[in-house]
């Protein structure tokens, strides 16, 4: 290989980890700073809800439609689209007056992020053709992506603590504009001539059903559950999400090819990836604002005392591929929820007066579960596929953990308001959704143990591990 192919792919690499490093620090960021948000913005927990789930939500919803555009128009191009859109949005946070702006602002943030991170990673796999070197190449993103995922608790809580919240969300800036004048000089062009067209329906319908789904579960605590917008809303939902597998099940080159979901080492593998997704972001959700509304710690502290899970899932998440390899996916995808399980359910027990020494490790259990779980479910929806649909299986994987993000924000905040109107306080309002996030988390565990299983004949023995999908080792935001 020459010097200046060895150049050049070596800033290509840093513009795409940079890119994808930024969106994963922008994640556990806004975790950290929800608390400041509450009190400067004047918002009420629903609101916080929608600061997280409209992010997600669009991510969720468009992150197979990025892949696809992407390999249609251009890598390069949607990549730094994507920068563009998301380092804009960041700013239009950054400024928002209220929480309606705010919450504008976040859905912007998920149309780029949707868009930048499948780009940045095929972007990867064309600079690389060697499998070899492309493994060492996403392993060093992944790595990356892993940094900006433990920093995100402290760079938060030393900025919220320095300059409020706005500073988490205008620190995307400078780094976007490196982005985008670098990768403007160093990216190449890449495309696939052969690439799917854009499945528009299926893309609003998706859009439509899970956000009225949503709206519902995060509006029904302060509307009233039986109220008819609400219950308009679950309806419409049910309808859009009946429709959109009507229309899927029809269309020669769908989002969501269905015919997949036939085999059960896939869908159990992507039904266990809702339960990580739901359980994981919807307890994460609320862990800065135990320890400051219930522990009473500051911004700064609270987003110190968080590290142990992203620590822990930084740690353990590049061995939990060999360990699937070594043991099987359903022993250790098994182990880990029924770890994160247990650790969420401690957690139910934390209270005001208890010690950090006995929390920490309470935290630090949900994320070593956690970590074992997401790689080798991703794995094994992969091996359930043909090997030409690997990329298509990862990115369902992907999209599947963050619909239950999605949820899991929606439902335990609706515990909690529940609670809360019940006269209950808000300490017993989180006790009870960790304890509901660690009971599905361990219903998780349970449906692993019994289904997750190879369920076509004549595959090997060993695993295939190695996962395209962006944001294996991460949390969404």
């Amino acid at each position: 290989m020459t010097a200046g192919i060895r150049s050049s792919r070596a800033a290509l690499l840093t513009v795409t980890c940079l890119g994808q490093f930024m969106v994963l620090l922008d994640s556990t960021i806004v975790s950290t700073a929800l608390p400041n948000m509450q009190r400067r913005l004047h918002a009420g927990l629903n609101d916080l809800q929608w600061i997280v789930d409209a992010y997600v939500l669009l991510v969720a919803m468009l992150l197979l439609s990025g892949g696809v555009f992407a390999d249609r128009f251009g890598r390069k191009r949607v990549f730094l689209a994507g920068v563009a859109v998301f380092t804009a949005a960041s700013v239009l946070c950054s400024v928002a007056p209220s929480i309606g702006w705010l919450t504008g602002g976040r859905v912007v943030q998920g149309i780029g992020a949707a868009a930048l991170s499948p780009a940045s990673l095929a972007l990867l796999a064309a600079a690389y053709p060697d499998p070899r070197e492309r493994v060492r190449a996403i392993g060093l993103w992944a790595g990356f992506s892993g940094i900006g995922l433990a920093a995100g608790p402290l760079a938060g809580g030393l900025l919220v603590e320095a300059f409020g919240w706005p500073a988490i969300f205008l620190v995307n800036a400078p780094v976007g504009a490196v982005l985008l004048l670098a990768g403007l000089g160093t990216l190449g062009e890449s495309r696939n001539p052969g690439a799917p067209a854009i499945d528009v329906a299926g893309t609003i319908l998706s859009v439509l059903g899970v956000g009225l789904l949503t709206y519902g579960l995060i509006e029904g605590g302060s509307r009233g559950w039986t109220s008819p917008v609400i219950l308009g809303s679950f309806a419409v939902a049910a309808v859009a999400l009946a429709v959109f597998v009507a229309v899927e099940a029809r269309r020669s080159a769908p989002m969501l090819p269905l015919r997949m979901f036939r085999q059960q080492l896939f869908t159990v593998s992507n039904t266990a990836m809702v339960v990580v997704g739901f359980a994981l972001m919807g307890s994460a959700f609320f862990f800065s604002q135990f320890f400051v509304y219930v522990q009473g710690a500051s911004i700064l502290r609270a987003g110190l005392q968080t590290l142990p899970t992203s620590l822990a899932m930084v740690v353990v998440s590049p061995y939990a591929g060999r360990f699937a390899a070594r043991y099987g996916f359903r022993l250790v995808v098994t182990t880990g929820l029924v770890l994160a399980g247990l650790g969420l359910l401690a957690l139910g027990f934390a209270h005001a007066n208890t010690g950090y020494g006995n929390v920490w490790w309470r935290l630090a259990i949900v994320g070593v579960g956690f970590a074992l779980a997401m790689s080798p479910l991703t794995g094994a929806a992969i091996q359930a596929v043909d090997p030409p649909e690997a990329g298509l299986a990862s990115g369902i994987s992907s999209t599947t953990r963050q619909i239950g993000a999605v949820l899991g924000v929606a439902v335990l905040g609706a515990i909690v308001r529940t609670r809360q109107t019940g006269g209950a306080s808000f300490e017993a309002g989180l006790d009870s959704a960790f304890v509901a996030a660690g009971a599905v988390t361990l219903a998780g565990a349970v449906l692993t143990g019994l289904w997750l299983v190879k369920s076509k004949p004549g595959e090997g023995s060993a695993p295939r591990v190695q996962s395209s999908d962006p944001t294996a080792v991460t949390t969404p935001s």
